[in-house]
This record gives C-alpha cells, structure tokens and sequence, in this order.
C-alpha cells in the first residue's frame, strides 16, 4: 500500500500537457492533490519524461499552469504526475482549489 503526504481528492477537470511546445495532448483529471494528480489520457509518456501541464477550471479564464510536472506511473489506470514547478501565483490558485475540495465544494 502506498502511503501518501498529500491527500488525494477526485475531481473531473479537463487538462492539457504539453512536451517541449513539440506537442499539446488533451486529458482529463481524475485526482488531484497539492502536488500531484492522475490524469486520464491516450498518451502513453515515459517514466521520469517532464511536461508542462495546464489545469482547466470551469468559470477561469486561464488555466492553472503547472510549468514541470514528471510522470511518476503510467498504465490501464492512467497517468500519475508530481507537480516539480508552479509560479507562485498558480501556487496560490492550486491552493485554494484544493481547500475548496477539503470543504467538500466542486471546483469552479
């Protein structure tokens, strides 16, 4: 069993990741916690391979942009990924997501 420092909360955002500028791929969240998620996705990157993600929220007008993130897994149950780099105001947004989810409310 793995055993997590940061709690996970299921969410159904929808999310692009983007390798290089070579290529955007479109996915969808399915987890999320402060510094990782799962993302659904017909991609199938490597192990340790870094892309810059974009969390889409309904209602914002720009995503929330994680500038690194690594895929840590990838298999039949999607894509993991720890957040490396975020700016501190994307920081702020992803917090405050996140304490929304704590307070059981569905992201806007």
């Amino acid at each position: 069993m793995v055993t997590r420092k940061f709690k996970r909360y299921p969410v159904s955002l929808n999310s692009t990741l983007v390798h290089k500028d070579q290529f955007r791929h479109k996915g969808a969240i399915r987890d999320l916690s402060a510094k990782g998620c799962r993302v659904d996705s017909l991609l199938t990157p490597f192990t340790g391979m870094q892309v810059t993600l974009l969390l889409h929220v309904p209602g914002e007008a720009a995503p929330i942009t994680i500038e690194n993130a690594a895929i840590r897994w990838c298999g039949s149950q999607g894509i993991g990924m720890e957040f490396l780099i975020l700016t501190k105001p994307d920081e702020t947004r992803l917090s405050r997501m996140i304490q929304q989810l704590e307070a059981g409310a569905v992201p806007r």
